[in-house]
């Protein structure tokens, strides 16, 4: 049996997607690869493979240990990925972003959620051949559409009425989520229910943190912003959603989306480029303020385009299935330790 070792914090701040990541791999390596993989979680003794799924320093130092065996690394982001969400002085900045790039080329092989990080992982000088391209994804056991009941239950509960349009968005409250449009969002509709999970997993660090702040204590009176919401209840939000936003200037492969789509819920996001590469044709999209707001009107009045990316939603979480994932991890994994113990890293 193969000694898979995994190091990682990345469940240790919650609302972020890293956690959410993290956590969905694990469940599907103790679930459904059982068989063929022991899997160990910050233990320091010897392994065939060792995965790094957060870059702490202690890491880094342990990887120089023979007994790692083959070194993956996780890229869930790069340096310009961590602008707009924490605000660091300029030299701490430069220190940090080094190091995190240090970091990935550390490793033997690296693993990245979006097909786009390869060509930008090596203008950093990470040669290409030792990225593996890998997708999120989400169980249908965590995330799946509810009943009717179910979801006026919950609507209820908050107080929401049952033929109230309800848009739905969720990330750590930070500039590049977007969150700020996302009020001014609600402020031009002010007929439709607006709803944010999340907070500041960073703290006082989180950039714009004063304004942001300011805007989460005194919200347009349609958007509720509910704090950090633990996963098993995001579900709920989910359901009662008529359309799932998130106006994000940046992203990898954000889970939210992911959740979104296993949940049978619309899509709308802004246009980005790395979206292309991955879930094109799924969602609704928007250039900036005006086009998603254009959106939103248009979504809420049209319902029978609701049905059309409620079941492009299904069809997105079909690809990005547990099963899917289970067999493409499987592969990896098995090819990573051939590769192994063919060069010598694993005794």
């Amino acid at each position: 049996m193969i000694r898979i070792n995994m190091f990682s914090e990345a469940d240790s701040v919650k609302g972020q997607g890293v956690g959410s990541a993290y956590n969905e791999l694990m469940r599907l390596m103790r679930r459904e690869l059982v068989d063929d993989f022991y899997v160990t979680v910050n233990r320091y003794g010897k392994s065939d493979l060792t995965h790094y799924h957060t870059i702490n320093p202690t890491y880094f130092a342990n990887s120089f240990s023979p007994s790692r065996g083959r070194k993956i690394g996780y890229v869930h982001f790069l340096p310009e990925t961590l602008e707009g969400s924490i605000k660091l002085p300029n030299f701490a900045k430069k220190v940090f972003y080094k190091y995190v790039i240090d970091f990935y080329d550390r490793m033997d092989q690296i693993v990245v959620v979006n097909p786009m990080f390869i060509d930008k992982l090596a203008n950093y000088g990470i040669d290409p051949e030792k990225v593996k391209y890998i997708p999120n994804f989400v169980s249908k056991e965590e995330f799946y559409e509810q009943t009717q009941e179910e979801k006026n239950a919950f609507r209820n509960k908050l107080g929401i009425p049952l033929n109230k349009f309800v848009v739905f968005g969720d990330g750590q409250v930070q500039e590049r989520k977007g969150v700020a449009d996302f009020a001014k969002l609600a402020q031009a509709n002010p007929d439709i229910q607006f709803i944010w999970a999340g907070g500041f997993s960073f703290g006082m660090i989180t950039d714009g943190y004063d304004r942001l702040k300011e805007l989460v204590n005194n919200p347009p009176k349609n958007l509720k912003f509910t704090g950090i919401v633990d996963r098993n209840e995001l579900v709920n939000y989910l359901n009662i959603a008529d359309l799932f936003l998130l106006p994000s200037y940046d992203e990898l492969f954000p889970m939210s989306v992911l959740e979104a789509f296993s949940s049978n819920t619309p899509v709308l996001l802004r246009d980005l480029e790395l979206y292309k590469a991955i879930i094109d044709g799924y969602y609704v999209q928007g250039r900036g303020f005006a086009e998603l707001n254009a959106q939103i009107k248009n979504l809420s009045k049209h319902p029978e385009l609701l049905a059309k990316y409620k079941l492009l939603s299904k069809k997105a979480s079909e690809q990005y299935s547990e099963e899917n994932l289970a067999k493409i991890w499987h592969e990896f994994y098995m090819s990573q330790y051939e590769i192994g113990k063919k060069l010598g890293q694993i005794k």
